[in-house]
């Protein structure tokens, strides 16, 4: 495996940069310094709101590319690069979908904030959901919203692949509907997904798949994954994620993403 070519990396942040407290490591933040002596451009590729990426990734954020939303939003020092808002066409019936099961949580996404149901918070939910929206309102009803929404997320307390994809599943014909992790379902515009940002990135930049090197961990990342010769699953990841990338790393939890990223370095010297 020769990395040595290698111009742009992409990485996951949940489950991918992330460790299972959601913390991002110090060691990434060492490798991160030689990345940019390279000259190598880092994307990070979250299904989290860009306010919630930059966040987590506080010191850095001015030297990245953010993909936010599964790739609903993508910004470059503060300049929208990209933004695909959901078609309204079918919203308010799959807003009543929605509304019909009890202990399917939706979270709205503008580009702004979240907008969180009455109905997750009076179900405890908050402290979980702000975990990833940190930004966010209140609302009773969706027509509240004046916003473009970017993206629904849709929260499972159990099983987010069982209990939720199968429900929206038939709407997989006007929207793209990802089951996103454990808990989350992320429903978005058909462009509006990470593979999409990313291969406008790789056009803008004239950056070939051999040159590109992606880590992932859920289905959300799988359409990423495929434009990368150098596309790594995490030790953790999905299934789906295992049989599409073309090679594997340590968990999240044991440094996959900097282990791969030493190699990187050690291959540009």
């Amino acid at each position: 495996m020769d990395l040595s070519n290698i111009k742009l990396v992409v990485t996951d942040l949940d489950g991918t940069l992330l460790n299972s407290k959601h913390e991002v490591s110090p060691l990434f933040y060492e490798l991160f310094k030689s990345l940019k002596q390279h000259n190598i451009l880092f994307v990070a590729a979250s299904g989290r709101p860009y306010y919630s990426i930059t966040e987590k990734l506080q010191t850095i954020k001015d030297d990245i590319i953010i993909v936010a939303e599964n790739g609903g939003i993508v910004i470059n020092k503060d300049e929208l690069l990209l933004s695909t808002p959901i078609e309204t066409n079918n919203l308010i019936e799959l807003v009543h979908l929605i509304d019909s099961h009890n202990n399917i949580h939706p979270v709205y996404c503008t580009p702004s904030k979240a907008y969180f149901s009455k109905k997750s918070i009076s179900n405890g939910l908050l402290n979980t959901l702000e975990e990833y929206y940190p930004k966010h309102s209140v609302i009773e009803n969706i027509k509240e919203i004046e916003e473009d929404i970017i993206k629904i997320a849709l929260y499972h307390s159990e099983d987010s692949e069982r209990y939720i994809y199968p429900v929206f599943k038939p709407f997989e014909s006007h929207y793209k509907i990802k089951v996103s992790g454990k808990n989350w379902v992320d429903i978005s515009d058909d462009l509006a997904n990470k593979g999409h940002a990313i291969n406008m990135l790789q056009e803008n930049y004239n950056i070939s798949q051999d040159e590109t090197l992606i880590f992932g961990d859920y289905n959300n990342d799988i359409e990423m994954l495929k434009l990368a010769t150098y596309s790594f699953a995490m030790e953790n990841a999905h299934d789906n994620v295992l049989a599409i990338a073309n090679h594997k790393t340590k968990s999240n939890d044991n440094f996959g993403v900097e282990y791969i990223l030493d190699k990187l370095i050690k291959a540009k010297r």
